[in-house]
């Protein structure tokens, strides 16, 4: 073993500097948005490997870099999709495609330790969609049942785990809208008491383990692995995600979170707007999709489009969302509709940006344009909530991703369509 380490090290010792470090990135002359503060006109970002090693006003590319110019361009951090199955979901219709929540409508509605990792696929035609709008992370999360599993970070780049994967227990997700409490008993006690009995029954797990391994404990009400998952939520390793809507649920949960010591993080939240203050005050971060202003259900009777402004404004730190995997080229779009309806656009960067990495446990890397940080930018030809931009280039751990889509591969093989053959074999095509 020590021989293989010595040649090794000789080797890497004998390579060429160039083999070893890469060659840094500038970005000249764009306005950076940086996430956490005011603008940097006339900004120089230099990325090396997969880091930001600096950001200056007027700075110069360093020697040997290979210069980008961004002149007239905005660059933010990449977006990060939270609360969507992408990676899990292919054709919603087609049941082979969908690894998002168990098929069996018989299914344990307590699956806490459902992992999206296990099924997630790196290769999935939803994901350049995504990244070609400026969406570079994604908190890839399951659906279904009262407690849905867990949701795992990762990057848009790669074809393997260890090349992708950043955090794979970002949370725990609970389901209290309709689909959850029907599941769980069909009645909103109902739903609370099997939610409330899970979670007694994980910190005696966690409590007493070795008695649980000997069999010294009463019958728990939930398998092994959903203990040990639910134990680690309790012990503070990640946050509680639990999805609802109605004004008096949203005060119910965040008695509920008191209760077990969790750390919670609401989703959904549609009538977030009427206990705002409450939600503040719990030091709560909400999850919400501000386009949502339609009753679909009727626990979202007071659903409106400044719901995410009248949160902000009382000092609610904010997530901002889309509808699904699919919807994620959109969610720049959810961003600028909460910015007509009041929203702050600097908190609708930072609800796409740095607050996603906070919440889930990330922000010493992801979230900034910064020295240190991973470099997961976007060049943009503009304001990037405005429909009419779109990005020119965008950064994913340093490397620069094809913005290519099965969609643009459609368009340039049909675009000229007398090369395409069509008609009837042997007829003459018209004049």
């Amino acid at each position: 073993m020590r021989r293989c380490t010595l040649t090794l090290l000789a080797s890497l010792l004998a390579a060429p500097a160039s083999a070893q470090t890469p060659a840094p990135i500038a970005l000249v002359g764009g306005t950076v948005l940086p996430g956490d503060g005011a603008p940097i006109e006339d900004a120089t970002v230099v990325i090396r490997g997969d880091r930001i090693v600096s950001v200056t006003a007027g700075g110069a590319a360093p020697a040997g870099a290979e210069v980008l110019d961004c002149q007239g361009a905005t660059i933010t951090p990449g977006f990060v999709g939270t609360q969507v199955p992408l990676g899990l979901v292919e054709i919603g219709l087609e049941p082979s495609t969908v690894d998002e929540a168990p098929e069996d409508d018989d299914a344990d509605p307590i699956r806490a330790s459902f992992s999206v990792v296990d099924g997630y696929n790196p290769t999935s035609t939803l994901i350049p969609v995504a990244r070609r709008w400026g969406v570079t992370s994604v908190v890839s999360t399951p659906s279904g049942g009262l407690v849905s599993g867990t949701s795992a970070w990762l990057d848009l780049r790669g074809a393997t785990l260890d090349r992708l994967l950043v955090e794979e227990r970002a949370a725990l997700h609970v389901d209290l809208g309709d689909g959850g409490i029907r599941e769980g008993g069909g009645a909103r006690s109902s739903a609370l008491n099997r939610l409330r009995e899970a979670f007694d029954d994980a910190r005696l797990y966690r409590q007493r383990r070795a008695s649980f391994d000997r069999r010294g404990l009463r019958e728990l009400s939930i398998s092994r692995l959903d203990l040990e998952r639910m134990s680690e939520a309790l012990g503070g390793d990640f946050p509680v995600v639990v999805r609802v809507s109605r004004s008096h649920d949203i005060l119910r949960v965040l008695a509920f979170a008191r209760e077990q010591g969790v750390r919670l993080v609401l989703a959904g939240a549609e009538e977030g707007w009427m206990v705002a203050a409450q939600i503040a005050a719990a030091d709560v971060p909400v999850i919400l999709q501000p386009m949502t202003n339609l009753p679909a259900q009727f626990s979202q009777l007071h659903a409106r489009y400044d719901n995410a402004a009248l949160l902000h404004a009382a000092g609610v730190p904010l997530i901002i969302t889309t509808e699904g995997a699919h919807e994620l080229r959109n969610l720049r779009q959810e961003a600028g509709n909460a910015v007509a309806s009041g929203l702050p656009a600097d908190v609708a960067l930072r609800a796409l940006t740095l607050e996603p990495a906070r919440v889930f446990g990330v922000d010493d890397d992801y979230g900034t344009i910064a020295a240190g940080r991973v470099a997961n930018l976007v060049v943009w030809t503009g304001d990037p909530f405005e429909v009419t931009t779109w990005a020119r280039q965008v950064f994913i751990r340093g490397e620069s991703v094809p913005l290519t889509t099965r969609q643009t591969q459609l368009y340039e093989r049909y675009r000229d369509l007398e090369q395409v053959p069509r008609g009837l074999r042997g007829l003459p095509r018209a004049p």
